[in-house]
């Protein structure tokens, strides 16, 4: 019987103590407030995905060092979706599971917005995306956003600009990445072309794993064409552009945003040298508040911001704002993942819109964004710079 006793104070003492950590962990949960971002952390787009972490990673820390959101911490949880479909519907169907997460931020490649698009939605979670562009991202779901512009507007203004701008190159021939990105800017960039007469005497794909594209050059280099045009990302744009060097084509480069890496200037190397490309965002066309956080960037993590970093920094802060507005600590995951996605869809006019470093975010009725204008780039010495003539808007 003494055993008995003594053995039942033991479960009863343990029982008591093992509660006592569950209660603070639940008390550890009400004050952190659960994030998510998703992006290319590894394959041939993590370049990409190192800025998009480290700006959403300076964000939560400005955020948290200025005592949270309403005195609760913010907490990010990152998924690597690795740039691909397969990986970005496992990372969409697990944040969007995950009892504690709020929202989304990401993902990066269009391909993988669009395949995380249908989960967020059944799951009632935000997506919203600081890089994809395809114009089919947001449309048909009412909780996928982005806070950029759309390739439909990119494409056109590429086109104009070569047409108006660089008055100088009459015929075009254009390579495409063979996904929703590279296939969507080039269908965007070919039709404007030929409303406003730019000659397009050539069109090639490659797929994400190319790295000969001697093939594809070949056939461009016999239709001598004055400027080629480049619809994909850094790691194929760069060695497109050494492998064209090499092989004797001189013509001018344009890229679109998908170039707009510093890893493009190490892969391509001196050929880099005078290429063009469009960004959403330039840090040498913002203001004192884009200034102050390019040096907050770059003195937390030793390398200076670039357009992905920025996006991602602004959409975090909308998120954050979102969250700061509508969350009810005695409402369900639904209800407070509902009101994050309400507040977003309200910002659909000038005045009501976020003002961010990368400028003034408000949406249409698909989540689109409007009115964000695009910048271009050249590479000059080595480095990207702003290129002298900018055309703010398409007229």
């Amino acid at each position: 019987m003494r055993n008995c006793i003594i053995t039942l104070l033991i479960v009863g003492f343990v029982s008591i103590w093992g509660c006592q950590p569950a209660s603070q962990d639940k008390q550890e949960t009400q004050r952190e407030l659960k994030v998510a971002v998703a992006g290319p952390f590894t394959g041939n787009a993590a370049a990409f995905g190192e800025m998009i972490k480290r700006g959403a990673e300076l964000r939560e820390k400005e955020i948290n060092d200025t005592g949270g959101i309403n005195g609760m911490k913010l907490d990010l949880d990152f998924g690597d979706d690795a740039g691909t479909e397969r990986e970005a519907k496992l990372v969409a169907t697990r944040f969007a599971t995950d009892r504690r997460i709020l929202a989304v931020v990401g993902h990066f490649n269009s391909a993988c917005s669009l395949a995380g698009k249908g989960i967020y939605a059944d799951n009632g979670v935000v997506e919203l995306s600081p890089g994809s562009t395809n114009v089919s991202v947001c449309e048909g779901s009412d909780w996928t956003f982005r806070n950029l512009y759309r390739d439909d507007f990119q494409g056109q203004f590429i086109a104009k600009y070569i047409k108006n701008i660089l008055t100088e190159y009459q015929s075009v021939g254009v390579l495409f990445d063979n996904d929703d990105y590279g296939r969507g800017l080039r269908d965007a960039f070919v039709a404007e072309a030929e409303k406003i007469e730019l000659n397009i005497v050539a069109s090639e794909a490659y797929d994400r794993d190319n790295t000969d594209f001697k093939a594809q050059l070949t056939s461009i280099k016999a239709k001598n064409p004055d400027i080629i045009f480049i619809s994909g990302l850094y790691g194929q744009a760069g060695l497109i552009v050494k492998q064209a060097r090499e092989s004797g084509i001189t013509a001018q480069f344009f890229g679109a945003d998908g170039v707009d890496s510093p890893d493009f200037l190490t892969i391509a190397g001196p050929a880099a040298e005078g290429t063009y490309l469009t960004t959403p965002f330039t840090f040498g066309g913002g203001g004192e508040e884009a200034a102050r956080v390019a040096e907050a960037f770059e003195t937390e993590f030793g390398v200076p911001p670039d357009t992905w970093a920025a996006l991602t920094y602004d959409a975090m802060g909308m998120i954050a704002e979102a969250i700061e507005k509508t969350y009810n600590k005695d409402a369900t995951l639904a209800e407070n993942r509902k009101a994050i996605r309400d507040h977003l869809a309200s910002l659909d006019t000038p005045e009501e819109g976020y003002r961010g470093i990368t400028g003034l975010t408000y949406f249409d009725k698909n989540g689109d964004t409007v009115n964000k204008p695009a910048y271009v780039k050249i590479v000059k010495d080595g480095e990207f710079t702003t290129a002298s003539q900018q055309m703010l808007n398409l007229e």
